[in-house]
């Protein structure tokens, strides 16, 4: 990371402890996703051949789609992990549970490339396949909400989307070292030997990354907002039972404000590989290539977003992102179909933009709607159950519309829908949320009038 881009929109430099706490929710969310993104194209490119092969004797295509069904599974405990780590970040801090987490997914991922396959195992393997990504599931429901609030909680006022959009950006990153990694791997491998034992090699990697990541969180501070709560010896006895009995709309609509933005960027992730080379005919070399060009332009709009977010409000920029979605999910097809990898490309890319902007003022937007005292079980929980509703599943539903109609613009019409859904949602969020106090006694969405209060930049 260079020193620029840990200036403030101002110019004025980050200080010391600020860019360890940048650093650090950075890089923990780079490895998550790195870890999901290495199994989503596993799972479009060896799993249904290597874990379910009982499946793809009777029937090739229910083999993929249990493949699909095998990302899906680890979002299910998404909320769990979220619940336990919301639990634990409450009461003993966001620091704690970001090492948690980090072990926790990073452990799991250096298993899975060493876990023998369905030949060598028998149903054990699919199994213990399965079991090692509810470990994911449950490691991930945690870190996204630890990294958010560390960076917004640790932010000037005016700043929150510029310091919360880092832990946002770890997913363009993350998913161009896995895209990367993989496309290094099919280029310098054949076929046989990327199947035996290639694919492999960038979950292993994924035990480098763990112990440098750790090194680098482990010298972060704890929140500042944590911090305070503790010496006011305001933590809520029992946060999960106060958020659910007084706080839940605020869950319902950070769920649902999520879902577009995870489902739109799974096809990135994960089906548009599958898609472009089964029922297009690209290659997979061709495929990736096309990932690499979406985890620039997802980079480049992601920040973009927390930045604008600062200046002309959350709501309005993601009121903006989804917009560009709704309209670009069901055009950006007809050119997948061309069959030109340019064409291909520039579908992916024009997506990011949307993207962005539904993306990068999440922390910060998220972390406003919370009081502190069950501000990381919010964040976590809703993020996890809009998880569910966005992309745990969205290959599969892809892929049985596809199969049901022959038609790949029907799947951007299921897009078009979820992102008009979180635009309603995002809609309903207080626009005098932005810039509030972020201490203990801070009041949650629910206590602010909706639609009447314009946002002004806080100074």
């Amino acid at each position: 990371m260079t020193q620029q881009a840990f200036l403030s929109a101002e110019g004025h430099q980050k200080t010391r402890e600020e860019k360890k706490v940048l650093a650090g929710t950075l890089v923990g969310t780079t490895i998550e996703w790195y870890d999901f993104f290495i199994y989503a194209q596993a799972a479009g490119f060896v799993l249904a051949v290597l874990y379910f092969e009982p499946l793809g004797e009777e029937n090739q295509t229910l083999a993929q789609l249990v493949a699909w069904a095998s990302i899906g599974i680890s979002f299910l405990f998404r909320p769990l992990g979220a619940i336990l780590a919301g639990w634990l970040g409450d009461r003993y801090g966001r620091k704690l549970v970001l090492v948690l987490t980090l072990l926790g997914m990073g452990g799991a991922t250096v298993l899975i490339g060493l876990l023998p396959t369905y030949a060598a195992w028998g149903i054990a393997a699919p199994i213990l396949l399965v079991v090692l990504r509810i470990l994911q599931g449950l490691s991930a429901g945690g870190e996204w909400g630890g990294a958010a609030l560390l960076a917004v909680e640790h932010a000037p006022r005016h700043k929150r989307g510029l310091f919360g959009m880092y832990p946002q950006i770890g997913v363009p990153i993350g998913m161009f070292m896995a895209a990367t990694s993989m496309f290094g791997l099919r280029a310098a491998l054949t076929e046989e030997q990327f199947l035996e034992w290639g694919w492999r090699v960038p979950f292993l990697f994924s035990f480098v990354l763990i112990i440098i990541a750790y090194l680098i969180r482990r010298r972060v501070e704890e929140s500042p907002v944590f911090e305070e709560m503790k010496q006011r010896k305001k933590e809520s006895s029992a946060p999960l039972k106060e958020l659910l009995t007084t706080h839940k709309k605020n869950v319902f609509l950070t769920a649902l404000i999520f879902s577009a933005n995870n489902a739109a960027g799974y096809m990135i992730i994960v089906f548009f590989a599958s898609y472009a080379s089964n029922a297009v005919g690209f290659s997979s070399t061709e495929t990736l290539i096309a990932s690499l060009v979406g985890a620039v332009g997802w980079f480049i709009f992601t920040y973009f977003g927390g930045w604008i977010s600062d200046r002309i409000g959350r709501v309005l920029t993601y009121q903006i992102g989804f917009g560009i979605l709704i309209l670009w999910c069901i055009p950006m097809w007809f050119l997948i179909d061309t069959g030109s990898l340019l064409l291909f490309a520039v579908a992916v890319f024009v997506l990011t933009i949307g993207l962005g902007p539904s993306y990068g003022p999440q922390s910060a937007l998220y972390a406003e709607m919370f009081p502190a005292n069950v501000r990381f079980s919010g964040v976590s929980i809703g993020y996890a159950f809009g998880s569910i509703m966005g992309g745990a599943f969205a290959a599969t539903i892809a892929q049985a519309i596809y199969d049901a109609t022959g038609e790949g613009w029907m799947i951007g019409l299921y897009l078009s829908g979820l992102s008009l859904i979180s635009l309603i949602a995002v809609s309903l969020v207080p626009t005098s949320l932005q810039g509030i106090d972020l201490e203990a006694d801070t009041p949650s969405a629910a206590d602010s009038t909706l639609g009447t209060d314009e946002y002004v930049p806080v100074k």
